[in-house]
């Protein structure tokens, strides 16, 4: 055991490496991870850093960043994706599945939890107080969100030029989120050809370090056999990927029909699983869009509750999903008026299969392409250009969940007051003394609960 953990600090310089690892104990770590993968992706992944290069050594720092980079230029959630891509190398096809898998459903199971507790308790003066204090800290929130990207993202003029042009589509000419994510793309696409350096994607994860000592999966150790490239495994894997996703879209078309609610989410949610660059809260305005306002599943409000319960449950933040899911299967009462717990909980896991499966897909058969080469990837400057758009997506986003916080009735009604001070007390925690994002929500529900009952 002592090779697995180093009994210091992350500088301890171990001499050898760690004993093979077994798939039952690669499990109880992903278990454990799904359970405390608290802090959004940039926690997720510094947890992940922590444990599996610095304490246990499964895989160097190299090969570690590597990864991570592949998955940065993928759509959907890049520590889940990251889970997958480790779990795949260590354990092949299995151990990718199994991580990803165990990274996601500890949060699914909390949130229809939670979700169920929301629709059946949500008008408890208790409860209701709590969600009062916790949507003013989901405007801060997304504030902070947009300034944290906008900061890495808008290097140079043009960055701050798609940013501004992005912001203007959605909130001016309620531009759909993917006609913006391919209009950047093509941006940075002919715009690098002529100015490469206005669109080189920027790092911002730091220089390799030394001093972990060797690794299970070393900078030199060689490529394991089953994640050398072949085009028969890139077929097999997209065939795969594709047939679940067609049986799935049957099997809810014959039970739901094709314009059922359950049928819709499926399709749906597949097209927001494809266009998740930058992160959860750059989609949230595309699944705002469908959700709220074409399918009508759930309210604005009841979305910015979604996403105040989905900032307190471990796991992506993209698992917000699950929520809306949940509210639209027993809204529309899916399974019918006397199911609606089922309904609910089936719409959550139908949501989350169709959001996670091209990520599960893009992992096993991109993974043997990243192998073959430990060099930088290519293309980068679409996702460049893409991550300045998504800024200005995101300060739409939280332009929108202010106006439905500051102004519950609407311009024509009262501006609250409390809520303002609240949501202005949370950006100054935020910015000002760096407060994580569990003790700002449990400070804020608390100040929430305490003004409904003083301010009725």
């Amino acid at each position: 055991m002592s090779a697995t953990t180093p009994s210091t600090g992350a500088r301890t310089e171990a001499h050898t490496a760690p004993a093979a690892v077994s798939f039952a104990e690669a499990f109880r770590f992903w278990l454990k991870l799904g359970f405390i993968s608290f802090g959004g992706p940039a926690g997720q992944i510094a947890i992940m850093h922590t444990e599996l290069v610095e304490r246990r050594r499964w895989i160097s720092e190299q090969r570690f960043l590597h990864a991570l980079n592949y998955c940065m230029l993928l759509p959907g959630p890049e520590a889940q994706q990251l889970a997958t891509y480790i779990g795949w190398l260590m354990h092949r096809t299995w151990g990718g599945i199994v991580a990803g898998a165990l990274f996601v459903l500890p949060s699914l199971f909390i949130l229809i939890g939670l979700s169920w507790i929301y629709l059946r308790f949500g008008d408890v003066p208790l409860v209701a107080g709590l969600f009062f204090g916790l949507k003013p800290a989901v405007t801060a929130l997304v504030l902070h969100a947009a300034h944290r990207i906008g900061s890495r993202a808008l290097k140079n003029r043009w960055m701050w030029g798609i940013a501004a042009a992005s912001f203007i589509a959605i909130f001016a000419f309620d531009t759909p989120f993917p006609a913006i994510v391919l209009a950047a793309a093509l941006i940075g696409h002919f715009g690098a050809q002529r100015w490469p350096a206005v669109f080189a994607l920027g790092g911002g994860h730091g220089s390799a370090q030394r001093g972990y000592g060797p690794a299970l999966i070393d900078d030199h150790t060689p490529t394991p056999a089953h994640a050398v490239f072949s085009r028969s495994h890139l077929a097999k894997v997209l065939a795969v990927g594709l047939g679940l996703w067609l049986l799935a879209m049957a099997l809810l078309g014959a039970f739901n029909g094709l314009q059922g609610t359950l049928t819709l989410m499926g399709w749906f949610f597949t097209k927001a699983a494809l266009l998740t660059f930058g992160g959860a809260y750059a989609v949230l305005p595309y699944v705002y869009q469908g959700a709220v306002e074409t399918h009508q599943w759930l309210s604005g409000p009841q979305m910015i509750d979604g996403l105040a319960l989905g900032e307190t449950t471990p796991g992506p933040l993209i698992m917000v999903v699950a929520f809306v899911g949940f509210v639209g299967g027993w809204l529309q009462q899916a399974l019918g008026p006397d199911a609606l717990f089922l309904g609910g909980a089936l719409a959550a896991s139908v949501v989350t299969f169709f959001t996670f499966l091209p990520s599960f897909v893009f992992i096993l058969a991109g993974g043997p392409l990243v192998e073959a080469t430990h060099g930088k990837l290519g293309f980068t400057a679409p996702l460049s250009a893409i991550t300045a758009a998504v800024v200005g997506v995101i300060l739409n986003l939280a332009m929108f969940f202010a106006y439905h916080v500051l102004w519950p009735q609407g311009f024509g009604g009262r501006f609250d007051a409390v809520s303002a001070a609240i949501a202005v007390a949370a950006a100054v925690a935020l910015f000002r003394f760096k407060v994580g994002v569990m003790p700002l929500l449990g400070a804020c529900a608390l100040a929430g609960l305490v003004a409904s009952q003083s301010f009725p």
